[in-house]
């Protein structure tokens, strides 16, 4: 009997191994497949163009370029960071971007409530049942195109066309792992939680 304890241990250690193998090749297949690639829509012409919150990377005048090269008439601009407590972090940029607004198209910044992607899409999903809006250009990072068309896909009633803030990325393999996990994450809370209307 003891001959066979070694085998035993062996093929246990051999099965767990395979199991975390498997279990780090789905994180990473799974996580270049849904988020590191770009899940970005050919861009048409929108009701309007959401700049979602993020990192001042450009993204808020990406979304007005959008809206001057003739897309959308209006241009929603998320502040989720938004200090109570102290001065705002970048508000110079907020400032100019928030008036930036023109005869022709119009500029509507706000802070969501919840400050997370769920709550820029149920604002947007009122803003849309008021002015009748239909499709809207979502604005956001490359990583984030799934989980946001995902949340927007449960809150909002209308067609959503995602763009990817045309920036570049890290290319270190710690920046990625971070990413894929933090947005598993905020996937699966996006199943949990659903949306309110």
């Amino acid at each position: 009997m003891p001959e066979h304890r070694p085998r035993s241990w062996r093929r246990v250690v051999i099965g767990v191994l395979v199991v975390v193998l498997a279990a780090v090749a789905a994180f990473y297949g799974l996580g270049y497949q849904l988020f590191y690639r770009d899940h970005s829509d050919s861009l048409r012409h929108a009701d309007a163009v959401v700049v979602l919150g993020g990192e001042h990377d450009g993204r808020e005048d990406y979304g007005l370029q959008l809206a001057r090269a003739g897309l959308a008439s209006t241009v929603v601009i998320s502040d989720p960071y938004r200090d109570e407590a102290g001065p705002h972090t970048d508000a110079d940029l907020m400032r100019r971007v928030c008036a930036a607004g023109t005869p022709a198209i119009e500029v509507i910044c706000f802070t969501p409530d919840p400050s997370t992607t769920r709550g820029e899409a149920m604002e947007v999903q009122r803003l849309a049942r008021a002015r009748h809006w239909h499709t809207v250009i979502v604005i956001s990072w490359r990583y984030h195109m799934v989980r946001a068309r995902y949340i927007f896909g449960q809150c909002f009633d209308g067609d959503v066309v995602m763009a990817a803030v045309p920036r570049t990325y890290p290319s270190s393999p710690g920046y990625w792992t971070h990413q894929f996990a933090y947005q598993f994450g905020g996937l699966g809370k996006a199943v949990i939680l659903g949306c309110d209307r």
